[in-house]
């Protein structure tokens, strides 16, 4: 089957093709899905998105007058394709429910370790020769209560990490897993609870009508006075002008994102050589108590993997006349969560 493969990056097309092998032809464009991409599939009754491509009902009204027919997306989060506009249209829709947790769970580690030992202030301060320590005392992460907002399975990977370093969990999740209670000692909270008693606060959750801005000014004032957040999930799950406030008055004492609500059209790409464009995104930066890295948390060669094979498995099993095993349905709104 000849698939257009839009935000095709460089990190990711050999794994792509390694995986298409012979089945699949696959067209790789550099460019986001978008009105002004549509006419790129032109041929290919499938396309691969990504979690940059635009997929609203005005896009996917074009492609299907081109003739795709389905619609696969490299990635977990699916909120930019309108599944009720591509169900209308007839377009079979996919993605990859999960793809290495690890990868996840370790770079939000990363990033809580490197926030609090303060290892871009050290490694600034290194390079001019300046081997004060003054500024950079930070805490044992023993003993210290963390936590999880979303305990699927990224959140899960993180309580058995965290668990390891001796950290008390707190657990909030529409769905409970008593695995985690067992094996880890993880307890199950209100969100408000939650965010009173943790000392660092990690948020793993999607982003849908009920997450958007789950963390607002009124949700980031009941967190701990000096706690850490940190954000690996979606960017719309966070108000970061609202963080940003918390930041500037001391309540919050360190921030650490992997996404951002206004990265698309930023992040994957190289803006290094046009003039700045996001005033709250430079702000954000120049804190010493934040670090931001550009949605690669899922970035290791396994996840790629892992990616890869799902896609390409969808794929497949469309172009054999079969279902694809991660289709995606519109969910009627009486059975949406309140």
């Amino acid at each position: 089957m000849h698939v257009t493969v839009y935000s095709a990056h460089a990190f990711e097309q050999p794994f792509l093709a390694a995986a298409a092998g012979r089945q699949h032809e696959l067209h790789f464009v550099a460019d986001r899905l978008g009105p002004e991409t549509v006419a790129l599939a032109h041929g290919s009754p499938a396309v691969a998105l990504f979690t940059s491509d635009d997929a609203s009902a005005p896009v996917l009204e074009r492609l299907a007058a081109l003739g795709v027919r389905y619609v696969a997306v490299r990635a977990a989060g699916h909120d930019n394709v309108d599944l009720a506009a591509a169900a209308r249209l007839g377009l079979r829709v996919a993605h990859v429910p999960e793809y290495s947790p690890y990868a996840i769970a370790e770079h939000t580690v990363a990033l809580l370790l490197a926030l609090n030992r303060r290892l871009r202030q050290a490694d600034q301060q290194l390079r001019d020769y300046n081997f004060c320590l003054d500024n950079l005392v930070g805490f044992d992460l023993h003993g210290k209560t963390v936590g999880i907002v979303g305990c699927g399975r990224i959140g899960g990977v993180l309580a058995g990490i965290l668990h390891g370093f001796g950290c008390h969990l707190l657990g909030y999740d529409v769905q409970p897993n008593p695995q985690l209670v067992r094996r880890y000692g993880l307890r199950y909270v209100g969100l408000d609870e939650l965010c009173a008693q943790a000392d660092i606060v990690t948020v793993h959750a999607p982003l849908t009508p009920q997450t958007r801005y789950l963390f607002d000014a009124a949700r980031l004032a009941r967190l701990k006075p000096g706690a850490m957040l940190l954000n690996t999930g979606r960017g719309g799950v966070l108000d970061t002008a609202a963080a940003l406030a918390a930041l500037r008055s001391g309540y919050l004492a360190y921030l650490g994102l992997d996404v951002y609500e206004h990265e698309k059209g930023l992040f994957f790409q190289d803006h290094s050589h046009e003039p700045a464009a996001d005033p709250l995104l430079d702000e954000l930066l120049a804190q010493p108590n934040v670090l931001v890295t550009g949605h690669q948390a899922f970035l290791t060669r396994e996840a790629l993997t892992n990616i890869a094979d799902a896609t390409v498995a969808n794929l497949s099993a469309w172009a054999q006349g079969r279902a694809a095993a991660h289709e995606l349905r519109p969910v009627p709104p009486a059975l949406q969560p309140a």
